[in-house]
């Protein structure tokens, strides 16, 4: 039986929700939100291959500014998200927001998205959170979308719990945008 997003991954039933989809090797490597997480021990992963070129799967990473692409109805107020591209959205620039909840802290063209959680809000309920979106070429017109996600080192028993409680509900929902970019990114490269 195979689990999580991608060929190849190394995830198990007992390595859920920490990693899905993710390779070995993707795991292993240094990403931006490493510079940025105040060196938190713990780490998630998420991955899936996209069979469109790196920089249409980039093109789609922007549109997160414009909107979340997971679960429409629990994390944009019942609105769609859109289907196609948003002039304009792909002009990047470190402090805008991403997903209401999150600012843009890095990013390299074609390369990632790095985000910081700094809603108020979400702050309270989430706790301290900075992930990369990470794009690399796999072959010809074939990428793969790895997230790096690393949660604030927060101590004792709720803190434990909040992590792990974060880190199921976070796969429930990355899964979904991935799954979503990805169709959307290969429904553009075909059109």
């Amino acid at each position: 039986m195979r689990y999580g997003g991608g060929e190849g991954d190394y995830g198990t039933p007992r390595r859920i929700p920490r990693l899905w989809g993710a390779r070995r090797n993707e795991t292993e490597r240094h990403y931006p939100c490493d510079d940025l997480s105040g060196g938190s021990g713990e780490a998630w992963f998420r991955a899936v291959t996209v069979d469109a070129a790196r920089p249409s799967v980039f093109r789609w990473l922007c549109q997160l500014k414009v909107a979340p692409y997971s679960y429409d109805l629990l994390d944009n107020l019942g609105r769609r998200s859109p289907r196609r591209l948003t002039p304009g959205a792909e002009r990047l620039e470190r402090g805008q927001r991403v997903m209401t909840i999150f600012r843009l802290a890095d990013f390299a063209l074609d390369d990632h998205l790095t985000l910081v959680l700094d809603d108020t809000r979400a702050l309270r309920v989430f706790g301290p959170l900075t992930l990369t979106y990470a794009v690399t070429e796999e072959g010809p017109g074939r990428t793969r979308l790895v997230v790096k996600l690393v949660p604030g080192e927060e101590g004792g028993l709720p803190g434990r719990l909040r992590r792990r409680v974060l880190a199921w509900g976070d796969l429930f929902m990355m899964r979904r945008q991935l799954f979503t970019l990805r169709k959307l990114a290969e429904n553009g490269e075909a059109a």
